[in-house]
């Protein structure tokens, strides 16, 4: 068994922030939490409406995703534009949201806990 493949099966990796964030040890503003899923502000927000949405399982990123996992990648996916409604994004289509998933160094991704961005909101110093 290859180390990627055991860690991709931790629950809770203790250093990592998002499963501490998950767990409750280190406070967030919460937005959603289930059994499997937890939805966040995110503490920098780059638009009006941005908050994280994380498995509460431990996954490094979107590179460690296997087959099994396409039910619950689908249930964070499905989820996204109830809460990006609920958090004041205007809806589709003059509205609407992006949904970010950075992914390793190259993708720009910081924490290394998988994590999809939903940011939105109106932005009315964007032009074009």
């Amino acid at each position: 068994m290859t180390e990627h493949h055991h860690e991709h099966r931790n629950a809770y990796e203790p250093d990592c922030i998002f499963c501490k964030i998950a767990e409750g040890s280190i406070p967030s503003r919460k937005v959603y939490g289930d059994d499997e899923i937890y939805a966040f502000h995110d503490i920098s927000p780059w638009a009006p409406v941005h908050f994280l949405m994380i498995p509460k399982r431990h996954v490094p990123s979107m590179a460690q995703v296997r087959p099994e996992d396409a039910g619950l990648l689908g249930r964070m996916l499905a989820l996204a534009p109830k809460l990006a409604l609920e958090q004041g994004c205007n809806p589709y289509p003059e509205g609407g949201f992006r949904i970010v998933i950075n992914t390793g160094a190259e993708g720009g991704q910081e924490v290394h806990h998988l994590h999809l961005h939903v940011i939105g909101g109106a932005r009315p110093w964007l032009k074009g």
